[in-house]
């Protein structure tokens, strides 16, 4: 699937179900991308969840490392290749090189560890996103963007972790790492503003202990339309 066509068709068809999936907040950050390349995001935060799940529901490590492999070596075919019939790697099939994908798998699997995990752990599902987010720039046309693709991608990812840890050393472990992460410049470009809407929010829910807020909404609002 590699024509605008068939990508537009798609996610205006079986993609729908995907999108459906994805946490409100999600779906309006990733809806702020340009059209050229909201269906990455769409398929990025599809496939970032689904990981997300695997990890949390495996009752042996082993079972969700199997899982992961599987991805890993699906992902690292030809789109030609992958078996038929999955909704999200037909999603995916516009990462013709999905090597940033596979690996994000390998980010996931850092979290399979005996806790408390270390901050290496933390830092490698970090990067790992950071390496999506900074494809998605790239692969946009805007190579220029990479970095601040990846430096939103990684504190984006230190935040959300931290409000589903419960062990207070691996929380300090992964507030120190967020605390000194990059903070890119304003405004964010526009291919990568879902991460900044994602990294915002995020780091806000560091901060207060309900759920998404009205206050939220306005935050993801604002960054959509000016970038910061």
């Amino acid at each position: 699937m590699t024509h605008r066509s068939d990508i537009r068709r798609f996610w205006r068809e079986e993609g729908q179900a995907l999108i459906a999936e994805l946490p409100p907040l999600a779906r309006l950050a990733a809806s702020y991308a340009p059209a050229r390349c909201r269906h990455l995001w769409f398929g990025f935060l599809a496939l970032d969840r689904r990981f997300a799940h695997i990890v949390a529901s495996a009752r042996e490590p082993m079972l969700a490392q199997m899982r992961l492999a599987w991805w890993r070596e699906t992902l690292g075919q030809p789109v030609a290749d992958r078996p038929a019939g999955d909704v999200l790697l037909g999603a995916l099939a516009a990462w013709e090189d999905a090597a940033v994908l596979a690996a994000l798998a390998d980010g996931w699997e850092a979290m399979l560890g005996e806790a408390p995990l270390d901050a290496a752990s933390f830092a490698s599902l970090a990067g790992a996103r950071g390496d999506v987010v900074a494809a998605i720039g790239r692969l946009s046309g805007h190579g220029d963007e990479a970095q601040a693709g990846y430096d939103l991608g990684y504190r984006w990812a230190l935040a959300d972790v931290v409000a589903h840890l419960s062990d207070q050393e691996e929380r300090r472990a992964v507030l120190a790492l967020h605390q000194g992460a990059n903070r890119p410049g304003s405004p964010t470009p526009r291919a990568i503003r879902p991460a900044a809407i994602l990294d915002a929010l995020a780091s806000r829910g560091l901060e207060q202990e309900t759920g998404p807020t009205v206050a939220d909404f306005l935050t993801a609002v604002r960054i959509g339309i000016i970038g910061r």
